[in-house]
């Protein structure tokens, strides 16, 4: 039989992990499931805040939309030379494959030679809400 000598610096001793024990290591389960419960936490307000964007995206997307249309019915008025009759108009139009409502609006101004139009853009869902309105003049060409 071998005598019992000291380990040597090569030789490791087994540690014994009691809680009263200083070279305890790792974590608990109860410190784990603490630190899961956090980043859930964190990651679900993570994806709420992505998913608020995208839905602020998408509205940006049909309001810039619905300003192209509001240009191009001004453009169109002014191009042609279009001098309307005061009152309203309505109509529709495709931009970019999506469907908007328009409305003109036309009134006198205090030089008769001038036309006040305002044309609002809506969506097919909601014709109450405007997503853009913009103002413009018509001016009478004199023919002769």
């Amino acid at each position: 039989m071998k005598p019992l000598t000291q380990p040597t610096k090569k030789q490791v001793l087994p540690c014994t992990m009691n809680r009263d024990s200083s070279m305890q290591r790792g974590f608990t389960l109860l410190e784990t499931l603490v630190a899961l419960a956090i980043l859930a936490i964190a990651l679900a307000a993570i994806l709420r805040t992505a998913g608020a964007e995208t839905r602020h995206t998408e509205e940006l997307r049909l309001r810039l939309l619905a300003d192209w249309v509001a240009q191009n019915r001004l453009a169109l008025h002014a191009a042609r030379g279009d001098w309307i009759g005061i009152g309203t108009q309505n109509g529709e139009d495709t931009q970019a494959g999506i469907r908007f409502l328009w409305k003109e609006e036309i009134n006198d101004t205090p030089n008769p030679a001038f036309r006040r139009i305002e044309v609002g853009v809506y969506a097919p869902e909601d014709d109450k809400y405007a997503l853009r309105k913009l103002s413009g003049y018509l001016v009478e060409q004199r023919r002769n």
